[in-house]
């Protein structure tokens, strides 16, 4: 059987690491100030104080059609303000001493709910209202308790919810607002059932906010029986890539897969890198190798407790460990500035899923690396990959790493 000749090498000039690949944007979105859409004054007074300026294009659409009351679904990727275009309005016209729950936000993963809850938290410093986050994995003292004191905003996952509603220790009976954060993912966990039946016990008189990054059919089918005439917002396609962030895709066997990864964890440069895997199972087997090999890593999963799951995230915050691997799901609403470097171990199921991982890095006009691990016949992905972001990404193989000097620092820096 004829052996297979391996590429020979072909450097790069260097400038072609360094600089940010070049990509054609559409005109950029006339920036909007909050006090031109409708927020009463001291709603843009808190704004400013929390540093946010200006509105992002998905707020701009979103806010004037949701200060009418008017139900909302509105597409969007991850980081493109989302959470202030549905909470602004719910606080705009809460009333303050309403006694019972009046915004329920339902979120997929408790990582995400948490991160609403915080930022809600944050837009109402100067009101009284009180926000509860109600997710699994979180003592249900301390949920009955707060309960108690009777919130005026709810955040949970749908499966804790369900069972407050089960339990009769939550009543939707006052629901003037319903929100659906990124709904696509609760399809992906097959919450699909359970946010069926939630929005069900909630009054038909409600406004109901839907926020995607993807629009699948359940979102149409869910807007049809459970919508009033929904009005789409979307900033699909004028979303892209940040352009600071720099591309390559490396190809391997499967077998060599942890040699390459190895290969650019050794870089110094990568000072605080998240990796992806598919599933739970790859991310457990991984963090064994890894641990093995003597790196410092982490790994976050929806196996895992409420308690093992906020330790690794705090030792990755922290910088206390260098490398944490998360699945698709858990990732969701992972928000943190100082990420250096996302690499895909396993290719993204959809170029979707791509744009949301490498968008962990590069925040707040960082620069940042994306680096992707494929087999030979993966290479289709990568191409759909290209299509959908209107961007090339540099292909380099094992050998190139291998012969790039100082561990690939060339690559990852």
């Amino acid at each position: 059987m004829p052996v297979r000749a391996r590429r020979p090498f072909r450097p790069v000039p260097r400038t072609q690491y360094l600089e940010p690949d070049p990509v054609t944007r559409p005109e950029p979105t006339p920036s909007i100030s909050f006090s031109e859409l409708g927020l009463s004054e001291d709603l843009v007074r808190t704004l400013d104080e929390v540093g946010y300026h200006e509105s992002t294009p998905i707020q701009a659409m979103a806010l004037p059609v949701a200060l009418e009351g008017r139900d909302i679904i509105g597409q969007a990727i991850t980081g493109s303000g989302k959470t202030a275009a549905f909470a602004l309005p719910i606080l705009e016209r809460l009333e303050p001493e309403g006694g019972a729950v009046q915004a329920l936000i339902l979120c997929p993963t408790r990582e995400l709910a948490n991160q609403v809850s915080q930022e809600v938290t944050k837009l109402a410093r100067h009101r009284q209202v009180k926000i509860l986050t109600v997710v699994g994995g979180d003592p249900i003292k301390r949920q009955l308790d707060g309960l108690r004191e009777h919130p005026s905003v709810v955040v949970g996952t749908p499966g804790r919810i369900l069972d407050h509603l089960q339990r009769h220790t939550l009543s939707l009976q006052g629901i003037r607002f319903v929100v659906l954060d990124e709904a696509d993912r609760m399809l992906d966990m097959g919450f699909a059932p359970d946010v069926e039946r939630i929005l069900v016990q909630t009054p038909e008189r409600r406004q109901t906010m839907l926020l995607s990054a993807t629009v699948p059919g359940w979102v149409h089918r869910l807007a049809a029986r459970h919508m009033k005439d929904p009005e789409t917002v979307s900033v699909t396609g004028r979303t892209e890539l940040v352009p600071t962030i720099r591309q390559w895709c490396i190809e391997c066997s499967w077998a060599e897969k942890d040699e390459a990864l190895c290969v650019l964890l050794d870089s110094s440069r990568v000072t605080l890198g998240l990796i992806f895997t598919n599933t739970k199972r790859n991310a457990d087997q991984l963090r064994t190798t890894l641990l093995a090999r003597g790196y410092d890593v982490t790994a976050i999963h929806g196996d895992l407790s409420q308690h093992e799951r906020d330790e690794a995230m705090a030792r990755f915050r922290g910088s206390r460990v260098r490398f944490l691997i998360a699945t698709d799901v858990a990732a969701r609403g992972i928000d943190i500035g100082e990420i250096s470097h996302v690499i895909n171990y396993d290719v993204p199921a959809t170029p979707e899923d791509y744009v949301h991982r490498v968008g962990r890095t590069a925040r707040a006009g960082r620069d940042g690396v994306a680096l992707t691990l494929i087999t030979p016949i993966e290479i289709l992905k990568i191409r759909d990959i290209e299509r959908h972001t209107k961007r090339l990404i540099e292909h380099h193989t094992l050998e190139d790493l291998r012969q790039l000097a100082g561990s690939a620092a060339a690559l990852v820096g």
